[in-house]
Formats: structure tokens, sequence, C-alpha cells
């Protein structure tokens, strides 16, 4: 599609021509499947109307996320450092959602792009924990114990984020694709998975002036994620055992 193209398409046009380009709601978490991808619709249409290409907006997308990161390390321990870091982490991840989009509407992704998004999206999730750690640390009098909470939550999302990423390479490598079942997603399904959600974690920082509180919620997700980790690993092993070509 030309440039002239998709300047004369408005924005409303675009976010109802991106309905059609999205990926399977099929397990998807609640607030990524019914929040972030109708908000990343938005962006992506927006992105398309002033030309940007999907790794423009992926590296926009990271500033973002890395500006929401910078707050809650360089500011106190309070509401306003929480709705901010909120804020910004939300957006980053609807931008996150809209460079797909917007790559599946112009025919522009490539495997540098699916590189680079991942590579943006690894440095977010560590260093978002990690952040929690040292500013839990800086900015408030809790016990340390405490403390192991985020550094388990590094742990965890990052394994969950690893094993995911390689087992659907290794299945596309394999020939492996994920077939539509024609059946509408579980809305229960995607209510029970809700605790991997990335978008809800970007929520919990509204807590963030209560940090009692932040953590408890906090750490529901973190036992809610490894749960399902724990749960799922064996599964995405056996997945990986039945791909063609194992001796």
């Amino acid at each position: 599609m030309t440039a002239p193209e998709r300047q004369s398409r408005s924005i409303p046009d675009t976010v109802r021509l991106l309905a059609g380009f999205q990926k399977s709601s099929q397990g998807a978490p609640a607030y990524s499947r019914f929040v972030n991808r109708p908000l990343g619709r938005v962006f992506a249409a927006i992105a398309d109307r002033l030309n940007l290409t999907p790794n423009q907006v992926t590296l926009i997308s990271g500033l973002t996320s890395l500006s929401g990161i910078a707050a809650l390390a360089l500011r106190p321990a309070d509401w306003m450092t929480g709705i901010l870091t909120a804020t910004l982490l939300v957006l980053g991840y609807a931008l996150d959602s809209a460079d797909g989009q917007l790559a599946r509407l112009t025919g522009g992704g490539s495997p540098a792009g699916e590189w680079l998004d991942h590579v943006v999206d690894c440095i977010k999730i560590s260093l978002l924990h990690l952040t929690v750690l040292i500013s839990l640390y800086r900015y408030t009098d809790l016990d340390r114990s405490w403390l192991l909470i985020p550094a388990g939550y590094v742990l965890v999302a990052n394994l969950y984020f690893f094993a995911f990423i390689l087992g659907d390479q290794l299945k596309r490598q394999h020939g492996v694709t994920r077939k539509p079942s024609g059946a509408p997603a579980s809305v229960l399904r995607s209510l029970l998975v809700a605790p991997t959600d990335y978008g809800l974690m970007c929520l919990t920082f509204l807590l963030w002036g209560a940090p009692p509180i932040f953590l408890s919620a906090y750490a529901v997700l973190l036992l809610g994620t490894t749960g399902y980790v724990l749960l799922g690993l064996p599964k995405w092993y056996r997945d990986m055992c039945a791909l063609p070509g194992q001796s």
C-alpha cells in the first residue's frame, strides 16, 4: 500500500480494517484480549497515518516503558509515582501490541523486526522487576524478606517468556502452526490466566503509594504466574517431543 493511499484512509477506517488482522484470542489473558489489543489498534492506526514502520513503533514502545521504569527507580514510593509508572507502562504495552498489528496491516513484518520486538520485551520484563526490588530497598522500610518477591518474579517472568517464545519458534521451524478451531475463544479461560497478564501487572503500580498493598497484589500475580508455568512446562515439553524429526 502506497503512502498516499494510507494518508487518504481515516484513522477510524484503519481501526476497523485492523480488526481483520488480529491474532487468535485462544488462551489470551483478559486484559490483553479485551483492553490492550483494541487500544493497540488505535495506536497502530495512528502510526499507519504517520507512515511509521513497525520497528519504529517497537522502539517508541520500548522507550515509553523504560520511561515508566525510570520513574519507578528515581522517584519516591508515593501515589504520584505509581500513577505515572502505571500510565507509561500501559501505554508502552499498547504500543507493543500496535507494532505487530501495523506489521500485519502493511506487510512490513520481518525476522529482524520480530527479533527486535522480543529483545525489547526481554529488557523490559527483566528491568521492571529488578527496579521494583531496588526501589523497595531504597524508598521503603519494609522487612527485607519482601524483596524475595520481585527477585522471584525476575526468574519466573523470564522463564515464562523464554519457554513461550522458544516453543513458538521451534513449532514454526517444524511447520507446526496453531489452526483456528472455529469456536469462539473462552472468556472463562481468559479470566483464569489473568495472573500471567503483563497488562494487569502494569495496573498494580497504581497501588505503589501503599507498598504493603502493592506487594500483596504483586505477590498474587507472581503465585498465579508460577502455578501456570509449573503446570505448563510438562505440556510444553510434550509439545516439543511431538515435533517432527524426533529420534
